[in-house]
C-alpha cells in the first residue's frame, strides 16, 4: 500500500501549535503580557503594519530584545532535535533511534566542550562563536560513526539492540573525554558545566543567527528525503528493486540529521528525548509514514521545546529550571513506554 501523505488538517494543527508555542513563550514570564498585545505587536513586525498594541516602550523592549530571540531559539532547536530523531529513526529503522542514544549529543557536546576551553580567554565573554556549530558537527559525526561501527562488530547485523548498546558505550567514552578536558581546564567548569545542564538563555540575536544556517541545510535535507525513507522501511533489498540507492540514502540522511543535532547541541546544550516523545507521539496519532512524520515532527518538535522552556522559566520561580532537567523528567518515563511497546523489534 502506498504511504499516506500529509493530511492539511494535521499541517494546520502543526502551525496552529507553534503559534500558541510562539504569543504563550513571549507572554508568560518573570513579567506578564497581555496575549492580545502581544500578537499585535508581532504583527507590528510585519513592514507596512501599524497597530496599536497598548504595551509601554519598557515592555516592547521585553518583547522584542530578550523573549522573541529565545523563544525563536527554541523553535529552532526544538525542530532540529524532533527532525533528526524521526531521520535517525528510520535510516536505522530502529524506533528508539535518538541524538542522545546514538552517541550524537555525546559527540557534539564534546566538539563544543573543545571550543570553549581551549578559545582565548579574552573570547570568554563574547558570545557563540562561529566556530561551535562545526566543531559539534565533526564530534557528532565521529560519535555517529563509531557508534555505527560497534553496532555491527561480531557480524554484519546492526540490530537495534545493538546500536543502543553501541550508542551507550560511545556516549561514555566521550563523557570520560570531556570530563579530562574540564579537569584540565576548571576555569571553564562553571560555563561548560551551565551549558551541560541544557539552556536557551540568550541575550539577543547572535546565536539564532549562528544556528539558522545549518537549521535551513539540514531541514531542506531531510524533508526531500522524506519519500526514500517511506521506501527504506521495507527493507533494502526491496528498496533497491525500486530503484532506490538504500546506503546513499542512508549516509545522507545521517550526515544531515548529525548537523542538525550538533547546530542544536551548540547553542542549547544537552537537551535530551525531544526526537524520543515527539516523532513517537505523532506515530501514533498520524501514522507511521514519514511523508507526513518529518514535517510535523519539525513542527510540533518546535512547539513542544518552545513550551517546555516557558515551563523551564516560569516553574522554578526565580532560579530559572535547566530545560534538560525538564524535558528528562517528561522523557524517562516517556522512553520506558516506548522501550516495553517496542520490545519485540530491539531484540
Amino acid at each position: 500500500m502506498r504511504p499516506a501523505g500529509l493530511r492539511p488538517a494535521w499541517l494546520l494543527a502543526g502551525v496552529l501549535a507553534v503559534l500558541v508555542a510562539v504569543i504563550a513563550g513571549l507572554a508568560f514570564g518573570s513579567v506578564a503580557l497581555p496575549p492580545g498585545a502581544v500578537a499585535a505587536e508581532l504583527l507590528n513586525l510585519i513592514p507596512g503594519v501599524d497597530l496599536h498594541s497598548g504595551l509601554t516602550e519598557r515592555e516592547i523592549a521585553i518583547l522584542t530584545q530578550l523573549r522573541l530571540p529565545r523563544v525563536v531559539l527554541g523553535l529552532l532547536v526544538g525542530a532540529m532535535l524532533a527532525l533528526a530523531g524521526a531521520a535517525y529513526q528510520g535510516a536505522f529503522r530502529n524506533p528508539l533511534a535518538d541524538p542522545h542514544l546514538l552517541g550524537v549529543a555525546a559527540g557534539a557536546g564534546l566538539g563544543v566542550t573543545a571550543v570553549i576551553v581551549l578559545r582565548p580567554a579574552a573570547d570568554a565573554t563574547a558570545g557563540l562563536p562561529i566556530g561551535v556549530p562545526m566543531a559539534a558537527f565533526l564530534g557528532a559525526l565521529v560519535a555517529v560513526a563509531l557508534t555505527w561501527l560497534l553496532g555491527a562488530a561480531g557480524g554484519r547485523d546492526r540490530s537495534p539492540g545493538a546500536l543502543i548498546l553501541a550508542g551507550v558505550a560511545v556516549s561514555a567514552f566521550l563523557a570520560a573525554v570531556q570530563t579530562y578536558l574540564l579537569q584540565r581546564n576548571v576555569e571553564s567548569l562553571r560555563e561548560v558545566y551551565s551549558w551541560l545542564l541544557g539552556r536557551l538563555g540568550t541575550a539577543g540575536w547572535h546565536d539564532v543567527l549562528v544556528v539558522l544556517p545549518y537549521t535551513v541545510l539540514t531541514a531542506a535535507i531531510v524533508l526531500a528525503q522524506r519519500r526514500e525513507l517511506d521506501v527504506l522501511t521495507v527493507g533494502d533489498e526491496e528498496a533497491t528493486s525500486l530503484g532506490l540507492h538504500p546506503q546513499r540514502s542512508r549516509y545522507l540522511l545521517i550526515v544531515a540529521a548529525s548537523l542538525g543535532t550538533a547546530a542544536a547541541v551548540s547553542v542549547s546544550g544537552l537537551i535530551g528525548f525531544v526526537g524520543i516523545i515527539v516523532p513517537h507521539t505523532l506515530r501514533l496519532l498520524t501514522g507511521p509514514s514519514y511523508r507526513s512524520l518529518l514535517p510535523l515532527s519539525l513542527l510540533f518538535g518546535a512547539a513542544f521545546l518552545a513550551l517546555t522552556d516557558l515551563l523551564a522559566r516560569v516553574a522554578g520561580g526565580a532560579a530559572e529550571i535547566p530545560i534538560g532537567v525538564v524535558t528528562a523528567f517528561l522523557g524517562a518515563p516517556f522512553f520506558i513506554v516506548v522501550l516495553r511497546t517496542s520490545r519485540g523489534v530491539t531484540t
